[in-house]
């Protein structure tokens, strides 16, 4: 029987909104389940052409993928979790600087002082250091005459803790970087939240997509610039956006929407 508000009888809403959350927070994990055991956390390469298989019923996109293949011949896959971005830009970075070493201690340059510069604005130093040193550590295991592999390096970002452990890092790079330059990030976010409050709730959390301003906050934390090829519905040309604009990309993604891949020239 239903009470005067239209709740069951002896439950208030108060009570009924804690029960939604529950089967809210169940069902999100049953589908990240669900996603873990049918995908990896990055894939092997594949050839470009397999991409057709995914939209075999849609000849609009099927139509752009024909066009982008004129320039990739390859992608790996990472796995939709809302970290699909951090991710990909992690392993093609750590697989570029697989092969070349001045790059590599470019990067380990610039992100010296990043640790003392997160404590700074109020990150736990603690957990800071933590993720700061395995980053590091993991940097320094690509170079010298003992240096990783790639199969050994699959093998790293295929690892749930240490690939995650890397993507952590990634995130709080971002979030330093906007909360470092506020005053110009604060213009690519809508509404009132403050920046900060952004850094907290949208970019440092993991599972949580990114959009231009995390891939802006990261190409200008690390000086790597990337290039974004657009598979969606927006006009019959495929679009693509340098980050920075102006600059030869080191690290080329797919994005369609909610998601982004790996991919490379031909």
């Amino acid at each position: 029987m239903a009470g005067e508000n239209g709740n069951d009888e002896g439950q208030t809403p108060a009570a009924v909104a804690p029960v939604q959350d529950e089967l809210i927070l169940k069902q999100q994990e049953e589908i990240a389940a669900e996603i873990a055991k049918s995908s990896g956390l990055i894939s092997g390469l594949e050839d470009f052409s397999t991409l057709v298989a995914d939209f075999q019923q849609d000849q609009q996109f099927l139509a752009k993928i024909q066009q982008i293949s004129q320039s990739y011949s390859k992608l790996r896959r990472t796995r939709p979790d809302g970290n699909c971005f951090f991710r990909a830009f992690g392993f093609r970075l750590f697989e570029c600087l697989l092969e070349d070493e001045d790059r590599l201690n470019e990067l380990l340059t610039v992100l010296a002082p990043c640790k003392d510069e997160m404590v700074e604005l109020g990150m736990p130093g603690f957990t800071v250091e933590d993720f700061w040193e395995n980053f590091i550590v993991t940097l320094e295991s690509l170079k010298g005459k003992e240096k990783i592999s790639l199969s050994d390096l699959e093998e790293i970002f295929n690892n749930e803790g240490q690939s995650n452990y890397l993507v952590v890092f990634l995130r709080l790079l971002v979030s330093k970087q906007l909360q470092k330059e506020a005053d110009f990030y604060q213009n690519f976010i809508e509404g009132d939240i403050p920046l900060k409050d952004f850094c907290a709730t949208e970019v440092e959390p993991m599972f949580k997509e990114s959009d231009h301003i995390h891939i802006i906050g990261l190409t200008a934390a690390t000086g790597v610039s990337v290039r974004v090829i657009y598979l969606d519905r927006e006009g019959e040309k495929v679009q693509n956006h340098d980050f920075p604009e102006g600059s030869s990309p080191t690290i080329n993604l797919i994005y369609r929407p909610g998601h982004y891949d790996i991919i490379y020239p031909k």
